[in-house]
C-alpha cells in the first residue's frame, strides 16, 4: 500500500503548477534587453520621480515650489513624446531651407492630450511656429505640407482650409518607417541617437509596430 502511494505521488509530481514555475525564470530573462512591461514602466517612472524629488531638495533647497512649473499643480500642459527633440532634428534635416521642426513642436503643444489638433485659426498656429510677415499663413502651410509628406501628420480639410484637422502620428513609428523603407533617408548619426533614446525610455514596442506595418505592406 505504501509503495503504491509513493508511486502515485511520483506520477503526480509534474503538475501544471510545477511546469509553470519552472518556466518562470526563462520568461523573465527574455524581458532583459527588450521593451518593458507596464508594471516595469510604472516602477521605473516612480523611481525616477522619487530620485528627481530628492535631487531637487539637495541641489535647489532654497527655490520655492511656487516658482517652478509642476504638471500636477500648474495649468496648461501637454503630453509629448520624449523623442520629440530628435524628431524635430530629423524633420529639419529632411526639410533644409524650410525647417519644419518648430512648427511640429507647436502642434504638439496645442494637442489637447489627444493626437487630433483642430486648427480654427491658422494665423495663431503660424505665429506660434515663429512665422511672421505678409505670407505668414502660406509659410506655415508649406511646413504642414512637408510634415505630411514625411508622414509625421495626416490632415483633413475644414473651414480653415486644407489643414483644419491635423492628426499627429507617433513620431517613433514614423522615424523607424522612414529608416527601414529608405523613402526619406535619415542620417546614420541621427538614427543611432534615436535608437539609443528609444532603448532608454523603453519604447521598443514602437519599433515592433513599424516592422509590422512594413510587413503588412509587402
Amino acid at each position: 500500500m505504501k509503495e503504491q502511494t509513493k508511486a502515485g505521488a511520483t506520477k503526480k509530481a509534474p503538475t501544471p503548477k510545477a511546469k509553470a514555475s519552472a518556466k518562470a525564470p526563462s520568461s523573465e530573462s527574455k524581458i532583459d534587453g527588450k521593451s518593458l512591461t507596464d508594471k516595469q514602466n510604472t516602477a521605473r517612472k516612480n523611481g525616477m520621480a522619487e530620485r528627481a524629488a530628492e535631487q531637487l531638495k539637495e541641489y535647489f533647497p532654497d527655490v520655492p515650489t511656487e516658482q517652478l512649473w509642476l504638471r500636477q499643480k500648474n495649468k496648461g500642459f501637454s503630453t509629448i513624446p520624449r523623442t520629440l527633440p530628435i524628431a524635430m532634428e530629423v524633420i529639419d534635416n529632411l526639410s533644409k531651407g524650410q525647417p519644419a521642426g518648430h512648427a511640429y513642436f507647436a502642434l504638439w503643444c496645442r494637442a489637447p492630450d489627444s493626437p487630433l489638433v483642430v486648427v480654427q485659426n491658422p494665423i495663431v498656429f503660424a505665429a506660434e511656429a515663429g512665422f511672421s510677415g505678409e505670407r505668414t499663413v502660406d509659410t506655415w502651410r508649406r511646413r504642414m505640407k512637408r510634415l505630411k509628406e514625411l508622414g509625421f501628420i495626416q490632415t483633413r480639410k475644414g473651414v480653415s482650409g486644407d489643414f483644419h484637422y491635423i492628426l499627429l502620428m507617433n513620431p517613433n513609428v514614423v522615424i523607424e518607417l522612414m529608416h527601414k523603407s529608405g523613402k526619406h533617408p535619415i542620417q546614420e548619426e541621427l538614427y543611432l541617437k534615436f535608437r539609443d533614446r528609444i532603448m532608454d525610455i523603453g519604447a521598443r514596442a514602437d519599433i515592433a509596430t513599424a516592422a509590422e506595418i512594413l510587413e503588412a505592406s509587402r
